[in-house]
């Protein structure tokens, strides 16, 4: 299991078509991933929950990743979260 806090990089946050692209991201991975902010656990594959929690540009969030592909799945994430090519 990799647990790494992260910051979102991105102009607009987490608005609704940069949590579709990040929803896709974490589906591509056989391993379970889930995004934490104040305490909500959220399951990063579920496009409804991370449309709950409402990311800005400057937001803080740990992903949380288990899994076969665990490692590759934490550092895609970061880079797309870092506004770098998907």
């Amino acid at each position: 299991m990799i647990q790494k806090a992260m910051t979102v990089r991105l102009d607009k946050g987490l608005d609704a078509r940069p949590i579709a692209v990040f929803v896709q991201i974490a589906s591509q991975y056989e391993s379970t991933v889930h995004v934490e902010v104040d305490g909500k656990k959220i399951n990063a594959k579920s496009i409804m929950g991370m449309m709950s929690l409402g990311l800005a540009n400057g937001g803080e969030l740990t992903v949380i990743t288990d899994g076969s592909d665990e490692s590759a799945a934490v550092e895609h994430i970061e880079r797309f979260l870092n506004g770098e090519a998907v």
